[in-house]
Parts: C-alpha cells; structure tokens; sequence
C-alpha cells in the first residue's frame, strides 16, 4: 500500500509520500508452507527448506513439499537415515512442541535427530524448538540469529550385487505375495460369511489415522469412518443452533465431530469450497477444522477437541468456580486475536455473527473461536433467531434491527456484550434478578456512571483501574452507532494496555444515570 503525491506545480510530477513498507518479504505466506522468502535487489525470491522442492514450479503461495520418502517411528531408530541441514538467519512462525534450554547447536541438532517426532529445529541463542512440519511464514532477516535445522533424508545407493540380491527378493516376494493373496481371498470369504466387519472396521481406522497425521487442508470423510469413531454417535457432548457436537477418537487422538441439521441448498460443490476455505484458516485462538463428510444429505465437520469446554460453562455453571479476574481477561484478550485473524488476517474475511460464550471452547491454555464461517454453510435462517437476523438474541447488534449493512462491527458489538459477562461473571439478561439488574448492559452503564463499577464483581478483588479500563473498553463496542466501535486491532491494544482508553459516550437512554456523579 501506498500513498502518492501529485504536484500540479511540477507538471504533475507524482511522489511517495508514504509506504506500509519497503520490505517486499513482508507479506506472511507469500511464499507457501517450507518455503522462505529472500530479498534480491529489492525483490522478493522464494526459495524452499533442503530437501524440498516447489509443488507448483512458479506458483510460490502453493509451497514446498519433500522431495524423499520419510521414515516412519515404526522402523524402529531412523536417526541413521537422516542429516541435518542449517539454513541461517531465518525468521519462521514458532509452533514448537518442546523447547529445550542450554544446549548449544550441535546439541540442538543431535536431540531432533534422535527425536522420530521432529521433522525441523529452530536455534536461538542456547534454545531448541523442535518442531513439526510445515514450517510457516519464512524469511530471511540477517539480523535474527536463529538457525532452521531441517531434517533431511540421506539418498541410498544400490550396488550391482545389491541389485542381483533385489531380484531374487522380489521373485520371492511376488510369490510370498501370492501366497499370502491366496490366503487373504480365503479369510475375506469367511468373513463376509459369518458378517464379521471387524477387520474391515479396522482398516478404516488406520486410514483416518494416517490420513489425521498429515498436517493439510481438511480431509474428506465418508459417513461410516464417522459412525466408526464416535461409536455410532453415541457420546453427546454439545448441541447447538448449528446441530449436535459428539466425542470421537482415532488412535490416541481426540476429536469433536459436528453433526448440521441443516445444509448449504446450492449443492456439493459450494460446500465443499466453502469448507476448503475455512479449513486454510490457521491461528491459535480458532478451533481447528480437521475434515468433512458431505454423504448423501448427511454433512458433518471434525473438529479438534477441546477439553476444558465452552466458556459459558467456566463462567455461568462450573461446580470448581469461575476463573479469576486475570485468566478472565487473558480469555477476552485470547479470543480478541481470534476475531481480529477473522476480520484482517486470514485470506477470505469473514464475519463471525455469532460470538458469544457459547462458541468460545477452552483447552489447557488458551480459549478458541468455534463456529467460525459456518454462516456461509448453512441455509440461511439456520443462525436466525428472528426474521432477517443471524446471531442469539442478546448478542445481536442494533443494525441488524435497522436493515442497515452489516459489517465486521457487528462482531465488536457481540464482544462487548460477552466483554461484560467475562467481567461479571453472569449472563446478559437474568429475569430472576431485580428489575434494575435484570439487563446486564443496563446495570453496567448504570454501576460505571454512578460510580459504583465494585458492585460488578461482588466479593471478587479486583483493581479498580484494570476494572474501570474493561467496563469502559465493552462499552466502546456496545454503542449503538458502528462507526463508534473501535476495530478489533483497537480492542485489542486497549486490552493488553498498549492504547489509552478514552471515556466511552453516554448512552442516549440514561434516565438511570446520577447526573450528579458524571
């Protein structure tokens, strides 16, 4: 992006007066998974990791993929087919599985060999981040010390007896092969006579398991692999306006499988690239999309699972209590990344329309997004919880009232309302509650102009500036104007405490408000 100048007193002579950057390796993924970028007299070149070759030559954005045939951890200690290969001052995306400190590089090296599991290494300064492949968003930085070291595959070379020796080996196992064919012809008779389906059962599950330990874009299901690892559906483990989530398992892998009561009406082909594009969707703080099933009128999603459960559980019924007020606002700074990789980051924008606790999922360490995109899946009342409204009642932003466009503000207006939910630990509406209190936008706004913002936390001790600095980010997002709402980039600087928050604009019904104390 740039910004240029034209002079009409220098016969339209046109100037920069301004560039987002001058780095042409700046843009992430430019170059593809196991590809990093190298500037060349001010151009940018895209080179792939050793080992790797391009698999589109001249399509950079569409990666590198290996050019040798890995070993797998079932061949026993594979070390002794592998070398390790440096590619120096590199910038990558750290997505490590296990870090080891005070080691120096040739220590660095010699752990990822004797590690199956690790595929690459990334060196800085006495750390060791072992890795698994793809690696993401590489760059060459001459001033970033770190090494890649990347595990590469050692060619092995036949010799003329070898080759003789081969020979014989393969007549005797062309007639091993027969042999054991002959035997396998008389084994599945038997089964298909006694409708014995265990073997054929295990089979599909080896399948999705090899198929699962790929890291790429989501796989297509059929519907009886599913049937196979959720049990027949048997564990439900959450239901929703989209359809019924249950439990499933491939090999020591756990996932969700997301049964939709309703489809897209355009037909298999629209589905199938919807999903391709949320499933190149790649961030932290998004529950991550695994495959599909789209059999018949059956269409299923699998997701990865996520055991700590919804938000709405750790804040509104949890039996161990609600989490305290700092890993609260480490939650809403979490899904705030989440929303803002949706509407500036990822390569399709997409708006969420129904964020709320519910969709907000919890694993060990951080919160993920889920049913992001599924608006553009589903028939379109599916999401409605009124005529011509996507989103849960409560949530809804004014302008879907007011048939006006609705855009990514809508998202902010739903996180701020779940803003003050994570603040108070209560749902946005409670008709058991007093009048006064019922509407938790309401009581804020009332509590926070009166200031009485201690009332918000009950007996919770909080500090008052950290809690004055939420309850008035929320109410920036709740207003009814959009172009009052700070983008999500803003929230979520004024969030971590990098932006100054100014005071948020009263609120047109503020009949409750003591004018004496404003």
């Amino acid at each position: 992006m740039r910004l240029y100048s034209y002079d009409l007193n220098q016969k339209g002579n046109w100037s920069v007066v301004w560039s987002s950057t001058e780095d042409e390796c700046d843009p992430k993924g430019l170059c593809g998974l196991n590809g990093f970028c190298v500037k060349n007299d001010r151009q940018a070149n895209c080179q792939c990791l050793p080992g790797f070759d391009f698999v589109e030559p001249g399509n950079w954005a569409a990666g590198c993929e290996r050019n040798f045939t890995a070993e797998t951890c079932k061949t026993g200690d594979a070390s002794g087919s592998y070398i390790i290969q440096p590619v120096d001052s590199t910038l990558w995306e750290d997505d490590s599985y296990s870090v080891i400190s005070s080691t120096d590089k040739d220590g660095c090296r010699q752990a990822c060999l004797e590690d199956c599991s690790c595929e690459a290494a990334l060196y800085n300064g006495g750390n060791c981040k072992k890795q698994r492949l793809p690696l993401r968003y590489g760059r060459i930085l001459i001033t970033d010390p770190t090494s890649a070291l990347i595990k590469v595959g050692i060619a092995k070379h036949v010799t003329p007896n070898q080759n003789k020796e081969i020979t014989r080996m393969e007549v005797l196992y062309l007639s091993v092969s027969l042999l054991a064919f002959g035997f396998i012809m008389m084994a599945i008779s038997l089964v298909i006579i006694c409708k014995n389906n265990v073997w054929t059962y295990q089979r599909i599950r080896n399948k999705i398991e090899v198929g699962l330990a790929k890291d790429q874009a989501p796989r297509l299901f059929t519907y009886a692999e599913l049937e196979l690892v959720t049990d027949s559906f048997k564990e439900q483990i959450g239901r929703g306006a989209f359809g019924t989530v249950y439990k499933g398992v491939i090999g020591e892998k756990m996932i969700a499988v997301k049964r939709l009561d309703k489809f897209l009406a355009e037909g298999e082909r629209e589905f199938q690239t919807e999903v391709q594009v949320i499933g190149r969707t790649h961030h932290r703080n998004l529950v991550r999309l695994l495959g599909y099933c789209m059999e018949g009128t059956n269409r299923l999603l699998v997701y990865e699972y996520m055991s700590n459960g919804s938000l709405a559980n750790a804040l509104f019924n949890s039996p161990e209590g609600r989490p305290f007020w700092d890993e609260r606002m480490g939650i809403a700074q979490d899904i705030a990344r989440g929303v803002l990789y949706l509407h500036e980051e990822c390569e399709t924008q997409i708006i969420h329309c129904d964020i709320k606790p519910q969709n907000i999922l919890m694993d060990e360490n951080r919160a993920k997004i889920s049913d992001f995109g599924l608006a553009k899946l589903l028939n379109a009342d599916q999401t409605r919880t009124f005529t011509g409204i996507r989103g849960t009642k409560g949530y809804v932003a004014p302008e879907w009232h007011r048939n006006q466009p609705v855009t990514v503000k809508a998202d902010v207006y739903s996180f701020g309302i779940m803003l003050l939910e994570i603040i108070c630990c209560r749902r946005s509406l409670e008709l058991d509650f007093p009048q006064s209190e019922a509407i938790l936008e309401e009581w804020v706004c009332e509590c926070f102009w009166n200031g009485e913002i201690g009332r918000l936390t009950s007996d919770e001790k909080v500090d008052e500036d950290e809690l004055k600095a939420a309850i008035k980010v929320a109410l920036w997002c709740i207003s009814d104007d959009p172009t009052l709402r700070p983008t999500m980039k803003r929230v979520l600087l004024m969030l971590e405490g990098n932006a100054q928050i100014p005071m948020p604009p009263i609120p047109s019904s503020s009949i409750f408000i003591d004018e004496s104390a404003v």
